[in-house]
């Protein structure tokens, strides 16, 4: 059986989330996926970039980082997907990019996907499990088949979000229970694919 295919696919302004993307992505490679680490393009006005350094530095950082396209929602078997919260709701630009899948939800080709979501807030209890519910909302439509971590690992237990990995943006940088936790949820990913994947094939 061919390995499963798994788009990561976010949003980050300064670093939080790119760094829980790449946690998971790593994660996901060493469970023997094909993956495919993406960003989606950036929205936001310069001067409103300009005025935050981190943002700006951020931007610049990533810029190899391949934008996130239609083709990566065809080709994946798996999406997670990552973003701030905002208000207790996706980042605008993610959400941009999910309005332009149309299309491909008209076909079919997003039915039936493994869905899972991660995000950071600015505080604790930020918005983050409303912004994680919210993104499941967009799964549903999709007919997505949604894996959360839950409490399927000890690191559940520390991290204490069964909804997706998250992180407080407040305390620093992602730090190595944040990141086990979005590689734990990775692994899930796959792993539910994977068995997905196999049981379809031997029909």
């Amino acid at each position: 059986m061919d390995p499963v295919n798994v788009a990561v696919i976010y949003y980050s302004s300064t670093g939080t989330v790119h760094a829980l993307a790449h946690a998971a992505a790593e994660s996901a490679e060493k469970a023997g996926a094909n993956v495919r680490l993406r960003r989606v393009a950036e929205t936001a006005p310069p001067q409103a970039i300009s005025a935050n350094e981190a943002w700006g530095r951020h931007l610049q950082e990533t810029a190899d980082v391949a934008e996130a396209t239609l083709d990566d929602l065809d080709w994946s078997d798996a999406l997670l997907f990552g973003t701030p919260t905002r208000f207790g709701t996706p980042a605008a630009q993610l959400k941009a990019f999910i309005d332009t899948a149309g299309r491909l939800w008209q076909q079919g080709k997003l039915a039936d996907k493994v869905c899972s979501a991660f995000t950071s807030s600015g505080t604790a209890h930020g918005g983050q499990e409303a912004t994680l519910l919210a993104l499941g909302n967009v799964f549903y439509h999709w007919g997505g088949i949604m894996v959360p971590p839950g409490y399927t690992d000890p690191i559940q237990m520390k991290a204490g979000n069964p909804y997706g990995a998250s992180h407080v943006a407040a305390d620093g940088p992602p730090g190595e229970v944040s990141l086990q936790a979005a590689g734990h949820q990775a692994r899930r990913v796959v792993e539910v694919a994977a068995a997905l994947k196999a049981g379809r094939s031997a029909v």
